[in-house]
């Protein structure tokens, strides 16, 4: 029964498909991507990312993700390196990343899987994790994280710590033999040690360093996904001194959360060659004012810590919004992007999800790239791409999977090898 009206749903959702095709103005209106703040037509990528690119990243600070504050001090510092990980398989490596101000700190840990016999530099996937860098691999190498964890009785994490018996737990979301196989090296951040993802009025975490216990987040200051991209992009500071990693060939991945999350990385960060962003829906890649799957109120009711006060304004009048998430999109060009839908995942919103892509190819187009023509939703398991756009919405529910990563490192080898 339950597959019949999963079925339904995805029958209903393609009819509303092909009568957007009709009238899109029945369901949303977009901004004008390419029309500056004083009215001007943008016509060329030099007036886009000269004039355009930046009121639009601001235009997101101020309304969705919140400004990230410039007075955080970094540096680095090599934990752990082994030569031959995983049965030899891998060098890895542990680097602590210490984020301090004057009278406090914070450390948060990147794990990096380097692939054994293969040329140096080699091209990685960064990205983040939900319950702790020992849970995407059983290796005993790997340190058990100190930090905050979420309770997960299948996974035997209790009283918010983690323990041996959590190691691997997530490793069929991270097929790490696979990644290094096909030549590239993985890089995992534990996203509890940047920020707890529980709404305490960000008295822990690296709102700490920023905040006094007694100042309350308002307005544009930044939440909890502006603190994990402000994390990744730090990650990006250390690749650009080890010598075994390309620090040109660096693809920022994300799932659910922590795909908002890449994809926000990868708008305040050129660095990033490629980015990848699997079922993130509201919030991430799919478009709010089609008010669609979860709504903003759905959102900020449940997680009130992860985007700026700002965003909550717009709680049930997605239409008010001066920006939605094409234009997130479109802060990625000209470099490849690719967004992962599932069927089953109504609540992400698929068509929503493929919608902000085709609505950010005006910007695609000023760089002369191929583009989507089309706003008709892709067959299932048939991925879609065209110029540097990837695309596919899969079989199956809010997960990732051993075939995202498989288009994922398809994607990887046409654009960066």
């Amino acid at each position: 029964m339950k597959k019949i009206v999963c079925i339904s749903l995805i029958s209903l959702l393609l009819f509303l498909e092909n009568s957007a095709q009709q009238n899109d103005s029945l369901f949303f209106n977009l901004s004008d991507l390419l029309k500056s703040y004083n009215g001007n037509k943008i016509s060329t990528s030099d007036e886009w990312e000269s004039i355009r690119r930046n009121e639009v990243l601001e235009l997101f600070e101020n309304n969705v993700y919140g400004k990230i504050p410039n007075n955080i001090e970094v540096k680095f510092s090599v934990k752990k390196e082994i030569k031959n990980a995983l049965c030899g398989k891998a060098t890895l490596k542990e680097i602590e990343t210490i984020f301090y101000n004057q009278s406090d700190s914070l450390v948060a840990t990147t794990l990096i899987l380097l692939p054994n016999n293969v040329d140096k530099p080699v091209p990685l996937f960064l990205g983040m994790n939900f319950y702790g860098n020992h849970t995407i691999h059983a290796d005993t190498s790997i340190s058990i994280s100190s930090s905050w964890v979420a309770n997960n009785v299948q996974f035997c994490i209790e009283n918010n710590k983690a323990n041996h018996l959590s190691r691997g737990v997530r490793s069929n979301r991270w097929p790490v033999e696979r990644i290094l196989e096909r030549g590239y090296g993985l890089a995992n951040i534990y996203y509890g040690d940047i920020d707890p993802d529980f709404d305490d009025g960000f008295q822990n975490g690296i709102h700490k360093l920023v905040l006094d216990q007694n100042h309350k987040i308002t307005g544009d200051e930044w939440g909890s996904i502006s603190a994990w991209a402000f994390g990744l992009s730090k990650a990006m500071d250390y690749f650009e001194t080890d010598k075994d990693v390309d620090k040109n060939k660096i693809i920022v991945f994300g799932h659910s959360r922590l795909g908002k999350t890449a994809l926000w990385a990868g708008a305040i960060d050129q660095r990033f060659a490629m980015v990848i962003s699997n079922n993130s829906g509201c919030g991430g890649a799919a478009l709010s004012r089609r008010k669609s799957g979860e709504r903003l109120t759905n959102i900020n009711t449940a997680f009130p810590h992860w985007f700026c006060k700002n965003f909550h304004k717009f709680n049930n009048q997605e239409e008010l919004l001066p920006i939605d998430q094409n234009m997130l999109i479109a802060l990625i060009a000209p470099r490849p992007i690719y967004v992962a839908s599932a069927e089953s995942d109504l609540w992400a919103d698929p068509l929503g999800e493929y919608l902000s892509m085709y609505y950010s190819t005006p910007v695609y187009q000023l760089y002369n790239q191929d583009v989507f023509g089309s706003p008709k939703l892709p067959e299932l398991n048939q991925p879609k791409i065209i110029g540097k756009y990837g695309y596919h919405i899969r079989s199956g529910s809010h997960d990732v999977t051993k075939y995202d990563w498989e288009q994922y490192l398809n994607f990887a080898d046409r654009h960066l090898k």
